[in-house]
């Protein structure tokens, strides 16, 4: 595993080192606030990572913490988060969650899985982003990036980002866990996209099953 993100990040360095993807940013301009990060990936899903990052920024301009976004009016934060996908369901969402986090936990954002999945419109992905970038504790949140490469280098042979996060848990050991999801969403983003991957340049291409079968190896 460790010749694999060493691959990837040389690649990337050697093509154009990449923009930090929108959880690492959240993490770095919210100085790893755990509720801040918590609502910055429900925001984020299906929405661009430079959009998520400027419209974190509005909200915790005006709402800093759980007991405020609790208080706020959904058409207040709808005005804030327009700009993003669904983001008349975000908003209910991201309230719901602020008063359970008030109420529930003084303020504070659980740390384990049990707690954060019972979060309204926390999944298993979300929750791991969560322990990740917020707490530094080993998971590995898989969205679409890692599903795909996972699949591609022949590490799972899975149908859904749920069978693939529990087969990298069991055959990736936990030193490589806080890695995988900064280092392969940005790979997935800038070299080993959905179409069009750029093989040509990929540092780990003999290692991929993907670049193997596509050149009748």
């Amino acid at each position: 595993m460790q010749k694999i993100l060493s691959g990837m990040i040389q690649t990337m360095n050697a093509v154009k080192p990449p923009r930090m993807t929108a959880l690492r940013e959240l993490r770095e301009s919210e100085q790893g606030d755990p509720f801040a990060i918590l609502i910055g990936t429900i925001l984020s899903a299906r929405t661009k990572d430079e959009n998520t990052a400027k419209v974190v920024k509005s909200l915790f301009l005006r709402y800093k913490n759980a007991k405020e976004l609790a208080g706020a009016k959904v058409k207040d934060v709808e005005k804030i988060i327009h700009s993003i996908g669904f983001y008349h369901v975000k908003a209910r969402r991201i309230i719901q969650v602020a008063k359970i986090i008030h109420a529930q936990y003084k303020g504070k954002v659980p740390e384990n899985m049990d707690a954060l999945v019972g979060l309204p419109g926390v999944g298993r992905k979300t929750a791991n982003c969560v322990l990740v970038y917020a707490f530094e504790q080993p998971a590995i949140p898989v969205d679409i990036h890692v599903h795909r490469i996972s699949n591609r280098l022949g590490l799972v042979q899975t149908k859904t980002p749920e069978q693939t996060e529990q087969e990298l848990m069991e055959k990736i050991p936990k030193k490589f866990w806080l890695q995988i999801n900064d280092t392969f969403v940005m790979y997935g983003q800038n070299i080993c996209k959905p179409v069009s991957p750029m093989c040509n340049v990929c540092k780990i291409k003999n290692l991929c099953k993907y670049y193997s079968m596509k050149n009748g190896a």
